[in-house]
């Protein structure tokens, strides 16, 4: 049990290794919560965007022409911003001129006693004369502007040599001081031309207030009719220019608009002609994989598409051909096979009796005609074996296998077989021994398949064990239930657990078969596994032994999710190192000696009083084979357990 734990702990520290954040690391686990309940309705999302083509091509056209429309539009906006804005500072600077003329020559006009103005001219009374200057001024405007007086200053103080005017006026209940600018007024008092800035016009409070509203100001030194210095401000309303802007930005912006939609749609329409050809190809494809020979695409016209249609139907033809010429080839290979080994079984029924015959009198013949006599017999058993092997295989490849599922418990199956391996075992000095059987071990199952399976992993292990013992172990966890066979012996090479189920394979061409082994046990063990919807899966390591692993759904025609068993047995090398070095508290397993030195595995017992470790059939997804190069401490601590599906051997 303690090297079940550290084996655990191993595994999740080496899948927590390669985290951002880890499990103890300050707001870790929250945050990986946050991100998991972020991303999962997302994951709808993101599944369409990576599958759909069209999609992200419509998509892409809709952010590319967006992102013009966008540039155009600020374009557009700036460049007529400026001209509205040249335009009126244009206007208002000849406008401003001719107005700071008019002032100019009231003030310098002689004193007379003759006009309505002749109390204010021979009283010199400034003031007055003020009020009505920006009167007149302001009536030639009507609206298109305002004016403003305002003292020789940077405020509202007159400067000290300024007698005549002291306070400010303004035409349209405009506020002076708020409307000039502060830095206008300071560019006046110390220039003597035209300056000009934009500010925004501001009212006096009162009954009807208006809001205030962007301006163009123009401004200029001037003197009054005492020769006394004042700043005479024009302010021009930008509302019109305003409205107009405005107007074109609505107008740009419902343009671009559909200029947008139209690209998408185009985009969308366009995009549909080439993906609806690739997607009626690739469903066709789909059915040509599944069997479905006879389909073809649908061409019209003579484009591109209509081409790439045609060519695909032709693949599609040619393919149909080799198939079925393959399919007559593999049909008459199996009737072959099958049709050769019926035929033998008469004559090699004959030739059984009189061999018997003459295996019975052995006796009576001289030593060489009596060891003659039983190695025909040995061979002939062989021989029966091969027929039994090669008709049981064309079975499997002609389709015509049959199971005959039914509630069984495998403790039942693994005794008979033991049974019948105990005087195998008895003659290599093996001992099999059986480990978690204490609890029922049901599936459904075919007891006749099930058996011959486990005949064979047995018998190839006490053959290959080089008489050490050979451990069984079963369990069972969630919908599935497994057992696993190991030997001590050779092991497997590098590349040999691959290939270990192939017909006729043999790890060493040169050894003897003292069982009589016919080649092709494992060949038919995997297929009757397969037949099952289960997993018989192989793993070794040189010097250290090997593990094969019969894994079947507990309910028939229920899918596997994973093995009760590890792969990779407890008592492996790099779980050994790895639990050792654990418990002497180091940070990294220890690298054992190179070499396969066998003498680290004890000779009888390697497992006594150990418990089968709790089966966690969500951790082992379980896969075809695994054979471990070397001694070393390479492979992750997860890797023992996860495993990929039996199709990656």
């Amino acid at each position: 049990m303690q090297s079940g734990k550290a084996r655990s702990g191993s595994r999740w520290g080496a899948l927590r290794g390669g985290r951002l954040l880890q499990d103890g690391a300050p707001g870790g686990p929250l945050l990986r919560l946050c991100v998991r309940l972020v991303r999962r309705p997302l994951l709808p999302a993101v599944r369409l965007w990576r599958r759909n083509i069209q999609l992200r091509v419509v998509a892409a056209t809709l952010l590319i022409s967006l992102s013009v429309v966008l540039a155009l539009g600020f374009v557009v906006i700036a460049q007529v911003n400026k001209g509205l804005l040249d335009a009126k500072e244009e206007a208002a600077q000849s406008q401003a001129a001719g107005g700071f003329a008019v002032a100019q020559e009231k003030a310098n006009a002689p004193a007379t006693v003759d006009g309505p103005d002749a109390d204010i001219k021979v009283g010199r009374d400034a003031s007055t004369w003020m009020n009505s200057l920006v009167k007149q001024l302001a009536s030639g405007g009507q609206t298109a502007f305002e004016v403003v007086a305002l003292g020789a200053g940077t405020g509202e103080q007159a400067l000290p040599n300024a007698q005549g005017v002291k306070g400010a006026r303004a035409s349209g209940n405009v506020d002076p001081t708020a409307s000039v600018p502060l830095s206008l007024r300071r560019a006046v008092n110390r220039g003597t031309g035209t300056f000009k800035t934009f500010s925004q016009i501001r009212y006096t409070s009162g009954t009807g207030q208006k809001a205030p509203e962007p301006a163009l100001v123009v401004g200029k030194r001037l003197t009054d009719i005492n020769g006394d210095p004042y700043d005479l401000y024009y302010l021009f309303p930008l509302t019109q220019e305003e409205e107009s802007l405005t107007l074109v930005k609505s107008t740009i912006a419902t343009a671009g608009l559909f200029v947008v939609v139209l690209l998408s749609g185009i985009a969308w329409l366009v995009v549909r002609q080439v993906v609806t050809p690739v997607r009626m190809a690739a469903g066709i494809a789909e059915r040509l994989s599944a069997g479905q020979l006879q389909e073809r695409m649908k061409v019209t016209g003579e484009d591109d598409i209509a081409r790439l249609g045609e060519a695909f139907n032709k693949m599609a033809q040619n393919l149909q051909l080799k198939i079925q010429q393959l399919e007559d080839l593999s049909r008459m290979q199996r009737r072959f096979v099958s049709d050769v080994s019926h035929e033998l079984r008469t004559p090699l029924t004959t030739v059984r009796m009189a061999a018997d015959v003459i295996h019975d009198a052995r006796v009576d013949f001289d030593p060489v005609t009596a060891r003659s006599a039983e190695l025909l017999a040995g061979q002939l058993d062989r021989f029966e074996s091969l027929l039994a092997d090669l008709l049981e295989i064309s079975r499997f490849d002609a389709g015509a296998a049959d199971l005959q599922a039914e509630p069984i418990d495998l403790r039942d199956v693994v005794r008979r077989v033991i049974d019948g391996a105990e005087p195998l075992a008895e003659h290599k000095g093996t001992r099999i021994r059986v480990l978690g059987d204490t609890q029922p071990v049901i599936a459904e199952a075919d007891a006749r398949r099930v058996e011959r399976v486990l005949r064979n992993l047995v018998v190839n292990a006490v053959e290959h064990g080089e008489g050490r013992d050979v451990v069984v172990r079963l369990a069972s966890a969630g919908g599935a239930v497994a057992v696993a066979v190991r030997d001590y012996g050779v092991g497997l090479k590098p590349g040999e657990a691959t290939r270990v189920f192939n017909r006729f394979w043999r790890a060493d061409p040169a050894r003897a078969r003292t069982t009589g082994g016919t080649g092709l046990g494992l060949s038919i063990a995997v297929e009757d596994a397969r037949l099952h919807g289960g997993w018989l899966q192989a793993w070794g390591e040189p010097g250290g032994g090997s593990q094969f692993r019969l894994t079947l759904p507990r309910t028939a025609d229920e899918p596997l999710r994973g093995s009760p068993i590890p792969l990779e047995p407890e008592d492996s090398r790099a779980n050994r190192a790895r639990a050792a070095a654990e418990a002497a508290g180091s940070a990294a397993p220890a690298r054992p000696a190179e070499g396969g030195d066998r003498s680290a595995i004890p000779p009888r017992s390697p497992m006594a009083g150990a418990m089968p470790v709790p089966a966690d059939p969500t951790a082992l997804p379980g896969n075809g084979a695994r054979v471990v190069a070397r001694p070393a401490e390479d492979a992750p601590a997860e890797q023992a357990e996860m495993e990929d599906g039996p199709d990656g051997r």
